[in-house]
């Protein structure tokens, strides 16, 4: 696991960005994501060997990367279901708000893993 700037209460240090190390993180934060986590490794790992590239396997740890960061940070997880819970309001301007929140949510998550 690696070190991470102060985020406030963490469930579980930042894992490393590894196959191994962000499964056994889900694990802890997660765990029913599990199969939906080694099925997207499979679909990268074959986009990777037929387009011989290792760009969908990239993909495939930063996306998991950002999900274990907000699932294994308690605030940064409440705000992303509160504006996953809104996207559908009949107020579109609730609506617009939550697209806002959900997609700060995401981008505040992915910088935290690139660091």
């Amino acid at each position: 696991m690696s070190a991470q700037a102060d985020h406030g209460h963490e469930l579980i240090p930042r894992p490393e960005p590894t196959p191994d190390a962000l499964r056994a993180a889900l694990a802890c934060v997660d765990p029913g994501r599990l199969e939906e986590m080694q099925a997207t490794k499979d679909e990268a790992f074959a986009k990777a060997v037929q387009w011989q590239s290792l760009s969908p396997v990239r993909s495939w740890v930063l996306i998991w990367a950002r999900d274990i960061e907000i699932a294994r940070r308690p605030s940064l997880s409440a705000r992303h279901a509160h504006a996953k819970s809104r996207l559908e309001h009949e107020d579109p301007v609730i609506a617009r708000e939550a697209l806002r929140e959900l997609s700060a949510v995401l981008d505040e998550a992915t910088k935290a893993v690139r660091e």
